[in-house]
């Protein structure tokens, strides 16, 4: 059994023993109450599987490739902002050709050192744009797969404002291995319960707890803001090719 450790119980003195000894004592103190039906008493955790591990990688490389792609954009950015200069697309192939031809304000063409360093950074670039593009076809080829996983992809994709990306993140990281029981433990896994403080007077709402899957809390209130703005109003629900009017 694996039990999330900010879940255990904990003595709030200020100075209290605390021993390998009395910490083990009190764990199994714990396992027998738990046993005998304090359900609540502490969280255990489920355990992934090596399968369901191991399937979590390809949107994760993707994620974060996607914010190394953003990290060299911003830098070629501002380099060249330093010259005052701007560029609307920095990962496109002429991009060292156009370097060549920008000028300065007064005409003069850019450092060469600058040059050298934003043509490494453009080959980085390039690179992470080449293996974003890779991992998108896999991820596509994928998905016509007839399996358990692709299946609750293709489920979900079904729902108006799914798309292939929120529907792989969510089965994989989400609904691909875990057992849910009612809503409450889907929202508390992605951490949007709320948190209320009611203690005597005092009333006062803390907010979301935060305390589940960072990727999941982030991709369902992303989805709920694009469900917002496009999908309730009543022309899309009639039908969503009609263009608005």
């Amino acid at each position: 059994m694996v039990v999330d450790s900010a879940s255990l119980e904990v003595d709030r003195r200020l100075r209290r023993a605390k021993t390998d000894r009395i910490d083990g004592g009190k764990l199994l103190r714990m396992l027998v109450r738990y046993h005998g039906g304090e359900k609540h008493l502490w969280r255990v955790v489920r355990v992934p599987s090596r399968e369901d591990e191991d399937a979590r990688h390809l949107h994760r490389e993707l994620e974060a490739l996607k914010r190394e792609r953003t990290k060299y954009r911003n830098r070629i950015h501002g380099i060249l902002i330093q010259q005052g200069l701007r560029i609307n697309n920095p990962s496109k192939k002429k991009f060292v050709k156009e370097l060549e031809l920008m000028r300065t304000w007064d005409g003069q063409e850019l450092p060469s050192e600058m040059k050298v360093r934003l043509v490494r950074v453009h080959e980085r670039l390039r690179m992470v744009e080449d293996q974003i593009s890779s991992l998108v076809k896999e991820k596509t080829q994928r998905l016509k797969e007839e399996n358990a996983r692709m299946g609750q992809v293709a489920q979900l994709l079904r729902l108006p404002g799914i798309g292939p990306v929120s529907s792989w993140t969510f089965v994989m990281e989400f609904f691909g291995w875990r057992r849910f029981r009612n809503r409450r433990e889907v929202g508390a896994l992605a951490g949007l319960t709320p948190t209320p403080y009611d203690s005597g007077r005092r009333l006062r709402e803390q907010g979301i707890s935060k305390a589940g899957s960072r990727r999941v809390r982030t991709l369902a209130i992303e989805i709920a803001w694009a469900w917002l703005r496009w999908w309730h109003r009543p022309w899309r629900r009639r039908d969503p090719a009609v263009p608005a009017p």
